[in-house]
């Protein structure tokens, strides 16, 4: 897989259009974004992967135009360990179809849930989805789709990916690396990482086990977030929640990673803003 992107530092992006878009469209989202200040878009496909040629190709010219980054989010509907095979199928083809609009938009990475446990061991659980990354892997090389796929830590109990998880499956296959969800790690575990010690643990363990590349080529989430003994419940904003953005900022700060941090806080710019403007301040 080669590096797609030569990233001089950290870069922030919006989790979807910026709520100021309305319904004017990507052109009018992507002048916000450059107005802000910010860097790019997740594009959110999450209830199916839709879009037409003309935008396509929108996206891309206007992207590229105004230097920004893409990403692409996977649809929600998808479980690499379904029980049911057609499931397990569906959610392959929803992944490679996220990868190949990603790739004909210009985006850099692409991220996703990629299963849940349902009852199975976790050991049992990685190994199924390594057997279904592998089908992706295999249909994206045949293309020639040259896009990172990234499956997410997520922040429920009941979901496959933990960082150990997403270390592990990216230590199987050149195309993969993580996407760290700060957020999710830290309502996963009812609390805990949420200090900078913590935070320069995580990155540490990326560094050391999938190389410094890994963290010279980042793709993560961030967000406020509402979360109970089973995990995360909600994204909120981050000043009515307790993830504590300055510290890990100052940890990223620390180990020099470069790449794309995606704001999911529902008030999206916003806070999108507040984060890029506190690093750089840094």
């Amino acid at each position: 897989m080669q590096n797609l992107y030569n990233f001089e530092r950290l870069n922030f992006v919006t989790a979807g259009m910026p709520l100021q878009t309305g319904k004017s469209g990507y052109k009018k989202a992507f002048d916000i974004i450059k107005d802000l200040g910010l860097d790019g878009m997740e594009l959110e496909f999450v209830h199916g992967v839709r879009m037409n040629e003309d935008i396509k190709s929108l996206v891309k010219e206007k992207s590229k135009e105004k230097n920004l980054y893409l990403t692409a989010h996977g649809p929600f509907y998808i479980n690499l360990n379904s029980k049911e095979e057609d499931k397990k199928k569906a959610s392959v083809k929803r992944i490679i179809e996220t990868a190949v609009v990603a790739f004909e938009t210009g985006a850099y990475s692409i991220t996703y849930h990629a299963a849940f446990y349902q009852g199975d061991s976790p050991a049992d659980v990685f190994k199924t989805v390594v057997k279904q990354t592998r089908k992706i892997i295999r249909h994206l090389e045949k293309k020639e789709i040259n896009v990172w796929i990234r499956p997410e830590t997520t922040g429920k109990l009941t979901q496959w990916g933990d960082l150990d998880e997403v270390i592990a499956l990216s230590k199987e296959f050149e195309q993969v690396l993580p996407c760290i969800d700060f957020s999710h790690l830290h309502a996963r575990y009812n609390g805990i990482y949420n200090t900078y010690d913590e935070f320069c643990y995580i990155l540490e363990k990326v560094g050391k086990e999938l190389g410094d590349f890994a963290l010279k080529n980042f793709h993560g989430h961030l967000a406020g977030i509402d979360y109970g003994p089973k995990g995360e419940k909600k994204h909120l904003i981050i000043e009515n929640s307790d993830m504590n953005y300055k510290d890990l900022l100052k940890a990223m700060k620390e180990f020099d990673v470069r790449g794309i941090l995606v704001c999911e806080s529902p008030n999206i710019e916003e806070d999108c803003k507040l984060f890029k403007d506190y690093y750089m301040s840094l």
